[in-house]
């Protein structure tokens, strides 16, 4: 737009020339042209960064406007430099100023004949005021491809927190996982380990079965590797067979109870609860010197579902490795927009409750 700005008073001036070398029309309109066109060219810049002084630059350029009109007596190049005017202070001044700028303009033509002054002084009107309003497309335009920029520049900003925070929340769904299904056949592991070197010498037998536990265990600990890091699901039967299955390597004598009428969870849902369960027996298992434990599954509450593992040991804090895990199973269970509990139970021992919508 300056380039064409540019051409356009140059194309003025140049044309007032013409006229002035052609028909023979005073050379004194030359001086003011030349003052206008470095005034419209190199001046645009100062003005437009000095909000005071746009005014001043208008009322400069007009002036010299309607100097040069004056005495080229009304020539073509006299009427593009008025145009250029229009422009300028489109570009600069706000609408109101700018029809105080234009709608005098035909006034000029005032000392013609009174058909040739309203002729020409219509043709400048409608010249200047189709300038204007091109003038005001264009701004509109380059405001709106701005704003468009602008726009772009938050979605990309929006865009990388968002994956900031798409990686946090994936980083502490594989932690909780890896804490959730690999430090649990970890534990299962090193408590059978222990057991078979107890038994190792007086019973045989009996330590080489522990130690296929323990082997078994081993595996299912490398799956559950290969699943957070993979960030892939295993399959896994419906809940209440998982949690049973669960139960059978508990460590400790465990019932499970299901009640209401088993329904399909969301798959998050599921794997929090299944999750709940195996947290809470491995803490059974290695804090509450317990001697049995009960994993409720309650379907009775049609809006949500609950799990609780009940022990009949001691009721402790949990250390630093199970806070872990009740940290992500808290975690799991705010996501669900469900609760978790540990609590100790009346008569000894605790109960880990979690509910989730379901």
């Amino acid at each position: 737009m300056k380039r064409a700005m540019a051409a356009l008073t140059l194309a003025a001036f140049t044309t007032l020339v013409i006229d002035v070398l052609g028909d023979g029309r005073s050379p004194w309109s030359l001086p003011p042209a030349a003052a206008f066109v470095l005034l419209a060219t190199f001046g645009y810049g100062w003005a437009s960064q000095n909000r005071r002084l746009r005014y001043a630059y208008i009322g400069m350029l007009l002036l010299l406007g309607v100097g040069v009109f004056a005495f080229s007596a009304a020539s073509v190049g006299a009427t593009l430099m008025l145009v250029v005017l229009a422009i300028r202070a489109t570009l600069l001044l706000p609408l109101p100023a700018v029809a105080a700028v234009v709608l005098p303009l035909p006034l000029l033509h005032a000392g013609m004949e009174v058909d040739e002054g309203l002729r020409e002084g219509v043709a400048l009107f409608a010249a200047a005021g189709f300038a204007v309003v091109i003038t005001k497309v264009l701004m509109r335009e380059q405001q709106a491809r701005a704003e468009l920029a602008r726009a772009h520049q938050r979605l990309r900003e929006y865009a990388a927190q968002a994956e900031t925070l798409a990686a946090a929340q994936e980083r502490n769904r594989v932690a909780r996982d890896i804490h959730d299904g690999l430090g649990h056949a970890l534990t299962v592991v090193q408590m059978q380990i222990k057991a078979a070197r107890a038994v190792l010498a007086p019973d045989p037998a009996r330590a080489d079965t522990m130690l296929v536990k323990a082997q078994d265990q081993a595996e299912e600990a490398l799956r559950e590797v290969r699943r957070s890091v993979s960030a892939l699901r295993e399959s896994r039967p419906p809940l209440p067979e998982a949690l049973r299955a669960l139960a059978e390597d508990a460590g400790v004598p465990t019932e499970v109870d299901v009640s209401g009428n088993v329904r399909t969870l969301l798959a998050d849902a599921e794997e929090a609860l299944f999750r709940a369960a195996q947290e809470g027996l491995t803490n059974v298992r290695r804090h509450a010197r317990a001697s049995r434990a009960v994993v409720v599954l309650d379907y009775t509450d049609p809006s949500a579902v609950r799990l609780e593992v009940r022990d009949d040991g001691s009721f402790s804090e949990p250390g630093a490795d199970s806070g872990y895990g009740l940290l992500g199973l808290r975690e799991r269970a705010a996501g669900l927009g469900g609760t978790l509990s540990l609590t100790p139970a009346p008569g000894g021992g605790s109960t880990l409750l979690m509910e989730v919508p379901g």
